[in-house]
Protein backbone atom coordinates (compact mmCIF):
# COMPACT_ATOMS: atom_id res chain seq x y z
CA UNK A 1 0.00 0.00 0.00
CA UNK A 2 1.16 3.66 -0.65
CA UNK A 3 2.19 6.08 1.96
CA UNK A 4 0.83 8.69 0.70
CA UNK A 5 -2.83 7.06 0.88
CA UNK A 6 -2.19 5.97 4.51
CA UNK A 7 -1.21 9.57 5.08
CA UNK A 8 -4.31 10.93 3.13
CA UNK A 9 -6.80 8.27 4.26
CA UNK A 10 -5.77 8.20 7.77
CA UNK A 11 -7.09 11.59 9.15
CA UNK A 12 -10.84 11.30 7.16
CA UNK A 13 -11.37 7.84 8.94
CA UNK A 14 -10.40 9.09 12.33
CA UNK A 15 -12.51 12.49 11.82
CA UNK A 16 -15.58 9.74 10.32
CA UNK A 17 -15.09 7.26 13.17
CA UNK A 18 -14.89 10.56 15.93
CA UNK A 19 -18.09 11.74 14.29
CA UNK A 20 -19.52 7.69 14.34
CA UNK A 21 -18.94 7.33 18.23
CA UNK A 22 -20.29 10.72 19.11
CA UNK A 23 -23.45 10.49 17.32
CA UNK A 24 -24.31 7.04 17.90
CA UNK A 25 -23.62 7.84 21.68
CA UNK A 26 -26.63 10.73 21.66
CA UNK A 27 -28.08 8.40 19.42
CA UNK A 28 -28.40 5.72 21.94
CA UNK A 29 -28.69 8.25 24.84
CA UNK A 30 -31.87 9.69 23.19
CA UNK A 31 -33.45 6.10 22.48
CA UNK A 32 -32.74 5.01 26.25
CA UNK A 33 -35.06 8.23 26.84
CA UNK A 34 -37.62 7.38 24.65
CA UNK A 35 -38.09 4.14 25.23
CA UNK A 36 -38.07 5.21 29.59
CA UNK A 37 -40.77 7.65 28.72
CA UNK A 38 -42.97 5.18 26.59
CA UNK A 39 -42.69 3.16 29.85
CA UNK A 40 -43.80 5.55 31.89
Amino acid sequence: MDARLVLVAAPILLAASWAVFHIGRAAVGQLQLMLKRARA
